[in-house]
């Protein structure tokens, strides 16, 4: 396993992120055992939220219990349980709440990095990095970040940061892979770059476009996302495979089959590989539901791709509208 410095702090962190949404994995055994695989292998990066109305810190929490120190150990806020006005946003009342509840769940005493995980423009900005500068303080967090941030906010809040001597964000985590690079390579990727921020990549493989069982004219798999099927929050029909499976996305599929075939890699392992293969990035966010989905995953942790390889997936993939989401389409 490969580790990397989360950005410009002392931290380093495997650069496979084992994500805990478990929005197809029901069983809470199962979880634990995908989280100590994870571990088993290697990775010391975990990211969770409130995902499953806390379910996922709670599994995570007892996953790490015994084996806390050696994870670090990510979680995000946009809201906290209960009814009330005021339980939305990233107002201080509610990031002061919601860490006390995500340190409740995850039985712990701090997290060591804790992401603001949408922009939220009902909050001034100040009150949010105040909230966060004194969570820091009180030592229920490490380090600070940011998720979904646009690029000009970000710097906003970096500045803001520095003017007002408060802690400042050490990464970011955005959506990153060969069909949707258009959120960060243009902007996100320089300022990072230049500001010293780590990048952690969620969807990966583009909700399992890149893993090679979908292809174009076909029918997806029945179970999954693509095939209508309802997962547990998402809502069945917001994923359009026929939309979203163009004649690009197609190509960069064949790609990675291809360049797979020569070294004995799946699809989905070239395409973390690709990720990874930018040194802009510390961790690509895997999301396994099963124990062998985290084996085959790391199968890209000690693989490089050839340059000549990493050139041909720039080529295919290569971005004609930098404005679009590739793949969440609504129907209709």
């Amino acid at each position: 396993m490969e580790y990397r410095k989360l950005g410009n702090i002392g931290a380093q962190v495997s650069s496979f992120c084992l994500g805990t949404a478990f929005r197809s994995q029901e069983d809470e055994a199962v979880c634990i055992k995908v989280v100590d695989t994870a571990l088993d292998m290697g990775v010391n990066f975990i990211d969770t939220a409130l995902y499953g109305a806390g379910r996922s810190e709670e599994i995570v929490g007892k996953a790490i219990r015994s084996k806390r120190d050696q994870v670090f150990l990510c979680t995000k806020v946009e809201s906290s349980l209960g009814d009330g006005p005021n339980r939305t946003g990233l107002s201080r009342l509610n990031l002061m709440r919601a860490i006390e509840d995500s340190l409740r769940r995850l039985q712990t005493d701090h997290v060591d990095l804790y992401l603001l995980h949408s922009f939220d423009a009902e909050t001034p900005l100040e009150e949010q990095l105040r909230a966060l500068d004194d969570i820091v303080r009180q030592g229920k967090a490490l380090y600070i970040g940011c998720s979904n941030f646009k690029a000009w906010k970000i710097m906003e809040a970096l500045w803001g940061s520095d003017r007002r001597n408060l802690e400042r964000f050490s990464c970011i985590q955005s959506q990153y892979n060969l069909v949707q690079r258009a959120e960060v390579e243009p902007d996100l990727m320089p300022l990072c770059r230049e500001q010293g921020l780590g990048i952690m990549c969620y969807s990966p493989l583009a909700v399992g476009l890149l893993t090679g069982r979908f292809r174009r004219g076909q029918q997806p798999p029945a179970g999954t996302v693509w095939s209508g099927s309802a997962v547990a929050g998402l809502s069945p029909g917001r994923f359009d495979l026929e939309a979203a499976m163009t004649a690009r996305v197609d190509g960069i599929v064949q790609r990675l089959i291809d360049i797979g075939d020569r070294h004995g890699k799946r699809p989905a392992q070239v395409a973390m590989a690709w990720i990874l293969d930018h040194p802009e990035i510390t961790a690509a966010v895997m999301g396994p539901d099963l124990p062998e989905h985290v084996e085959d995953a790391l199968g890209a942790a000690d693989w490089r791709l050839e340059p000549d390889e990493r050139a041909e997936l720039d080529r295919v993939s290569e971005m004609d509208d930098l404005s679009g989401n590739y793949y969440l389409k609504r129907r209709g």
